[in-house]
């Protein structure tokens, strides 16, 4: 019998539609000879399956639904929310409660790397791994002078929501006078703002996923050209970007890259597919890796960068999905 998942999607976050499309590409890659798949969209307060032309309310007792033809229950759930509450551990506690097995990682692993600043912390415990200094704003507390973080960041710098994606509430800071701006634009995405040191050179990304196996695999490295200020949502979602897979990097670059990939991948003890953007610095062959931000819900419509990749590396994107969906049941 095929295995009934629901590819859960929306959320509560300014990132809900475009998690919708995420689901909608999830949809149309999934093996339809083994799954009956449906979007269940998660607003605060409404829960929702789309059944077979029906809306039908979900039961958070047991995440099942009621249709026209009966009490159907869920074997999967593969989420793909960007933000709270897929992204953040909140979904994931609530699956291991009720015993649904699920597409990411644990509800540790999910939270720490939602919270840049935290994650950032852990990982600069590793010498090989090279990450920017960064300055933490909670709101409530004062806020650190103009001067003190003009002195150990230096400008440009970002100043980006704490936890949050798709770049919203990202700002460029080239002048001191304009930080309380882009701290209060931040704010409005999250409670934490960080103030991050940039970093210049050449941005890439690079996604992987684990095999029931257990073999951990990287898929081929994309490079992001933009002509925007940075990869903000304008250039990642208005087409105002170019994206080249394979990255035009030295393959011994490119293999170091990887292997950076699969040792974060392994410290953290993920699952399911991530994504991991870095800049690289320096002289060309021999880069300095520096990381940038880890994705553990990456975008996963017909263009987004793990469905390029998967098509890249030669592998076809509905057997990740059910490596996935089966290294759980």
């Amino acid at each position: 019998m095929k295995r009934t998942i629901a590819i859960v999607a929306g959320g509560d976050s300014s990132e809900h539609d475009v998690s919708l499309r995420s689901a909608e590409g999830i949809l149309s890659f999934m093996d339809a000879e083994k799954y009956d798949c449906y979007v269940v969209e998660l607003k605060a307060g409404s829960w929702k399956v789309d059944y077979r032309g029906q809306s039908c309310p979900v039961d958070r007792n047991d995440f099942s639904f009621c249709a026209a033809d009966g009490r159907h229950e869920f074997d999967f759930a593969y989420i793909t929310i960007h933000g709270t509450p897929g992204e953040n551990g909140l979904l994931q506690g609530y699956f291991d409660l009720i015993g649904l097995p699920y597409s990411t990682s644990d509800v540790l692993v999910e939270a720490l790397t939602f919270n840049k600043f935290a994650l950032n912390s852990l990982l600069r415990n590793y010498p090989e791994l090279h990450i920017s200094d960064s300055i933490l704003v909670r709101r409530g507390e004062a806020l650190p002078r103009e001067e003190e973080v003009v002195e150990r960041l230096g400008l440009p710098c970002f100043v980006k929501p704490n936890a949050g994606g798709s770049s919203f509430g990202v700002t460029k800071v080239k002048k001191a006078d304009a930080l309380r701006a882009a701290i209060d634009k931040a704010m409005m995405e999250s409670d934490e703002v960080m103030i991050e040191k940039m970093m210049s050179g050449t941005e890439i990304t690079c996604g992987c996923y684990r095999r029931p196996s257990g073999e951990i695999v990287t898929f081929p490295i994309t490079e992001v050209v933009t002509s925007q200020e940075f990869f903000d949502y304008d250039a990642k979602y208005n087409g105002k970007v170019e994206e080249i897979t394979p990255a035009r990097i030295d393959p011994e670059t490119a293999r170091r890259v990887s292997e950076t990939t699969r040792r974060i991948y392994q410290i953290l003890n993920c699952y399911g597919i991530i994504r991991i953007d870095y800049i690289l610095s320096g002289e060309k062959g021999n880069e300095q890796i520096n990381l940038l931000e880890i994705n553990t819900t990456p975008g996963m419509t017909a263009t987004s960068f793990i469905p390029q990749q998967v098509r890249a590396a030669g592998l076809q994107i509905k057997d990740v999905l059910s490596d996935i969906i089966e290294g759980k049941l």
